[in-house]
């Protein structure tokens, strides 16, 4: 959905090498497990790659130290180019992707297992004693990294902030203490309590039209001086007997969206049936005729659930779209979830598609390509994507002019394009030759490298770069990076035990609409 003041939007966008990492060699980059017997391998880039992607690695490995405090454990939204001034708050998400992102450092022979252990350690102990929403089991979305207090007046404003419980960023943190639960016996039942705890469910709705669609979140007040018109009413906490004011003219609705991994997370622990993954649109309905892009599918049923299988027709490919046509709504829960080899027929084919399409898109037009929600080379935040692969109407767009592609007209005139580094990171997990090559070209091609790796957004016609970096996208690229070269590394943890049993044979069944 499109964003409101970040201060208040679900998901948060946002002396160096402690301990000595160097990497010597090719093979240092090498997994500490082997695949799992059967597994199908990920594609990986030719070995002549190794020392770029070493660098690449150690350098955005260098960026999340550089931005989690030394006492805490808690990891910043975001750092200065230079690595010298992290901000001032975090939230669920930048905490987990930290947590991840170190297991990744541990396998990929960045860290030892010992100071692996320890980091995690130093998280895990600090988020045992922030306050929290006790009854769900969750975190709120916004503390101050420096001591972990919940914070009510925005750091950089003083405006005030209601505590605010997300569906998606609590997913984050959800996946990151399952890794930890599976990757690192030295903490795995501190991880495995923590994981225990949360109650999914909370975000389900179980009223709405679709049910069991999740809620964006909720407040644990009415948030009158922050929403127009604010909620009318609490509603009661499942179970628990709470009041909260839900998000209500809010929910997450769309397949392709970095979201569904909460609607993943609350089937795996069996606190929503298994219908619920069937109720989000794929493409909205035939005969709805305000969207740009008329959809091209056909009705199917899946545990008794009718699921319209639409795609859009762009570029020579059929995929099926997101909210916003970005990367990291597409492929930021395959990082976890191996949906491509589980269910061939769906993920499967819209995976490559996906990817496929925000190439030939962004080498027609710019000629790089890797779009996804990111920094905004001249200041702030902006959610860029491919238009033709969303449904949102408003669309999210791969250039700073916003040149809206409408369809059955001509191709418009691109301007200025937006490259995002991480949704190219995230495209190597399908596409490894094309996405290394793009990145190095935009490494080679612009002042787009700094001590942290690659700077969160590049806009290849004026070269303007945004010098910073966010904790989640350098957090994906890492994930990304263990599933690479790792693989499968990530997924491997996280489906353990339960996710495998309860998740994979809901998903596997499906058929979309995407061409194969």
């Amino acid at each position: 959905m499109p964003h409101p003041d970040p201060r208040h939007t679900p998901l948060s966008r946002r002396a160096v090498l402690a301990g000595g990492l160097t990497v010597g060699t090719t093979a240092a980059l090498a997994p500490t497990a082997p695949a799992l017997a059967g597994e199908r391998r990920r594609p990986r880039p030719p070995r002549h790659h190794g020392r770029r992607l070493r660098r690449w690695t150690q350098d955005t490995w260098a960026s999340m130290v550089a931005m989690t405090d030394r006492r805490t454990g808690l990891v910043a939204d975001n750092i200065s180019g230079d690595l010298g001034t992290p901000g001032l708050y975090t939230s669920p998400t930048n905490i987990g992707g930290y947590l991840w992102s170190t297991v990744v450092a541990r396998d990929l022979h960045l860290i030892s297992h010992r100071e692996a252990s320890r980091r995690i350690r130093q998280t895990l102990c600090t988020l045992e004693e922030m306050e929290h929403h006790d009854a769900s089991g969750m975190y709120f979305n916004w503390y101050d990294p420096r001591d972990a207090s919940v914070i009510t007046e925005w750091p950089e404003s003083g405006d005030p902030v209601v505590p605010f419980v997300s569906s998606v960023d609590a997913a984050w943190l959800g996946c990151a203490l399952l890794v930890v639960r599976n990757a690192d016996r030295a903490n795995r039942r501190q991880a495995a309590r923590m994981f225990g705890r949360m109650r999914f469910d909370v975000f389900a709705d179980p009223t709405f039209d679709k049910p069991y669609l999740n809620y964006g979140g909720f407040y644990l007040e009415e948030p009158t001086r922050l929403l127009d018109p604010p909620p009318t009413e609490p509603r009661d906490l499942i179970d628990a007997g709470e009041p909260v004011w839900y998000t209500a003219d809010h929910h997450y609705d769309t397949i392709v969206s970095e979201t569904r991994i909460t609607t993943y997370l609350a089937i795996a622990k069996d606190q929503v049936p298994p219908q619920a993954y069937y109720q989000a649109w794929r493409t909205f309905p035939p005969d709805w005729t305000w969207p740009e892009m008329p959809p091209v599918g056909q009705w199917r049923t899946y545990l008794g659930v009718d699921v319209f299988e639409g795609a859009h027709d762009y570029l020579g490919r059929a995929t099926v779209p997101g909210w916003g046509g970005s990367m990291f709504e597409e492929l930021m829960p395959d990082v976890f979830v191996p949906e491509e080899r589980w269910a061939p027929r769906s993920w499967g084919r819209n995976h490559p598609n996906h990817v496929a399409v925000q190439r030939l898109h962004g080498m027609e037009e710019y000629g790089y390509w890797g779009f996804s929600p990111a920094s905004h080379p001249a200041g702030g935040y902006s959610e860029w994507g491919v238009d033709a692969l969303g449904l949102n109407p408003e669309g999210y767009f791969s250039d700073v002019e916003r040149t809206d592609r409408v369809h059955g007209e001509p191709e418009p005139d691109y301007g200025d394009g937006v490259v995002t580094p991480h949704a190219a990171f995230l495209a190597m997990m399908h596409e490894p030759r094309e996405a290394y090559d793009n990145l190095a070209r935009i490494e080679d091609d612009f002042d787009s490298y700094g001590p942290g790796g690659f700077y969160d957004a590049v806009a290849t016609q004026s070269g303007q770069v945004a010098q910073r970096y966010l904790s989640l996208d350098q957090a994906m690229i890492m994930g990304a990076l263990g599933d690479v070269l790792g693989h499968g590394m990530l997924q491997r943890y996280f489906v353990r035990g339960e996710v495998e049993e309860r998740l994979r044979p809901v998903i596997a069944p499906e058929q979309f609409g995407a061409s194969a």
